[in-house]
């Protein structure tokens, strides 16, 4: 079964799934060495803006657009040297994230394959 991106907010029982994989996410890159100096000390408004976006992406509110404007990922980005292991890191917490809630399979890959395009997305040095 396919299942379209714009279904995902709804199938996964809405904003706070995404709070909760945020969550788990930013837990990871809180000890992280390769990602950590890249976010400001507090995490709280990083943490309030991906879930605010992943929402938005994935099918709910519009929120972060009607706070943010347009999401303009790469510019908001461009500022932090991101590389093979940066992007590679960054998978590694929100794969587990992701893996920690336990969707049916077909949830977990959409959401995966949005990450893995996206994070090589981001990738803006060679290193």
């Amino acid at each position: 079964m396919e299942v379209d991106a714009r279904t995902v907010y709804a199938a996964v029982g809405g904003g706070e799934t995404f709070d909760r994989i945020v969550a788990h996410f930013y837990e990871g890159v809180a000890e992280d060495a390769v990602l950590r100096a890249m976010y400001p000390e507090d995490l709280a408004d990083s943490r309030r803006h991906l879930s605010l976006f992943l929402q938005q992406y994935f099918g709910g509110p519009s929120t972060y657009s009607e706070e943010r404007g347009h999401p303009r990922l790469r510019m908001r980005h461009f500022p932090f040297a991101i590389g093979q292991a940066e992007r590679d890191a960054w998978m590694r917490h929100m794969r587990a994230a992701v893996e920690a809630e336990r969707f049916p399979a077909e949830i977990e890959q959409v959401l995966l394959d949005y990450f893995d395009r996206a994070a090589t997305f981001m990738m803006n040095r060679e290193r």
